[in-house]
């Protein structure tokens, strides 16, 4: 039987909408499928722990405070001997690298007619002597006048200045030392020709010996002359002193202040040119001692700790590093009793609320 065309138009027409609403509903369900699995997600996020991290209560302590900086030894004084007179050099009496006391004879310079003109002016000296001894019997007989007395006297202090001038030229030839320490290079030896200012050799003092440091401009205000300071030298051992001078003007190439401590070196145990780790006081005050591990960078590149505040988060405190022992560092910067997040500190950041395990 035929169908007829109306018929037939309109069951497409209601197939249609059929499916349409039968899609849209398959759509709708997966919407919210969708919806539902995005919520889960939020809310599993949600639930994602807040980072674990270990701290450590620390309080203040007074310690002193230090400028660190590297130095060096040097002598107390270094001094190159010279000749007052001219001559060769007829004996070297120090060995080289001895100590020698002050006035000990480094080189002896010939004599030559030095002594024969010393025994002339003692001679004259002698001559004068007897005429003013005559002069005085005369005059007191009543045979000189006292211009003729005055003129035996004066004959007389010529006489002597004539020995003294003598003796000062006859001793000029012993080169001596200046004073007393290590006679530490030889420049002249026997048969050497020294003219006035030749060097004879160099002496140097190192008992007490010099810590030299460059400082900083940034630490130079906190150092006072006086202030205590130690050295720990290549070989372990420790100068202990008192700074003596602190320059006034910059070393124009490195911006550093010359800064010099005077120490005790018993017996010159310690050599000058050795390097040492300077540690100069510059007073007192509140520090902390932390681990080295708990220094950190922030985003500005400031050196500091991270710790935890009121409500478990994190803050951030830029330091100044004091003092660095084995048992850790010393820093300032921090107030009060402070947790210090000592573990997990680089994987957190300012403000984040992080978990304290129980202990």
């Amino acid at each position: 039987m035929k169908i007829k065309q109306s018929y037939l138009f309109a069951s497409v027409i209601a197939g249609v909408v059929i499916l349409f609403f039968v899609v849209g509903g398959i759509v709708t369900s997966l919407g919210n499928d969708d919806k539902k699995a995005a919520a889960a997600a939020a809310a599993r996020a949600e639930k994602v722990e807040d980072p674990l991290v270990q701290v450590s209560t620390i309080q203040q302590t007074l310690r002193p405070y230090v400028v660190s900086v590297r130095g060096r030894t040097e002598a107390n004084r270094a001094v190159i001997v010279r000749a007052e007179t001219a001559g060769p050099v007829a004996a070297t009496p120090a060995r080289e690298g001895a100590f020698v006391s002050r006035g000990a004879v480094l080189c002896r310079i010939s004599t030559d007619a030095r002594q024969a003109s010393l025994d002339q002016a003692r001679a004259l000296l002698r001559t004068r002597q007897l005429e003013k001894e005559a002069s005085d019997r005369l005059a007191a007989q009543g045979y000189r006048s006292q211009t003729q007395v005055l003129q035996a006297q004066a004959n007389l202090d010529g006489a002597t200045a004539q020995v003294r001038q003598a003796e000062v030229l006859l001793d000029q030839v012993n080169i001596r030392a200046p004073f007393s320490g290590v006679f530490d290079r030889r420049d002249a030896e026997i048969g050497t020709y020294l003219a006035p200012g030749g060097a004879c050799g160099t002496m140097i003092q190192l008992d007490p010996i010099v810590i030299v440091a460059d400082v900083a401009e940034r630490d130079v205000g906190s150092i006072r002359v006086g202030s205590a300071a130690t050295a720990t030298l290549v070989s372990g051992e420790i100068l202990s002193g008192r700074v003596r001078l602190v320059a006034r003007d910059a070393d124009p190439a490195t911006r550093t202040y010359r800064v010099e401590i005077e120490a005790a070196n018993p017996g010159g145990r310690a050599r000058a040119g050795l390097s040492a780790e300077v540690k100069i006081n510059t007073g007192s005050g509140p520090a902390y001692l932390v681990p080295t591990t708990t220094l950190v960078l922030d985003s500005a590149g400031r050196q500091g700790v991270r710790y935890v505040i009121a409500g478990d988060r994190v803050a951030f405190a830029p330091i100044t590093v004091l003092d660095e022992t084995a048992e850790g560092v010393w820093i300032i910067g921090l107030s009060g009793e402070v947790r210090v997040i000592t573990a997990g500190q680089s994987y957190v950041s300012e403000g984040q609320k992080v978990r304290i395990p129980a202990k």
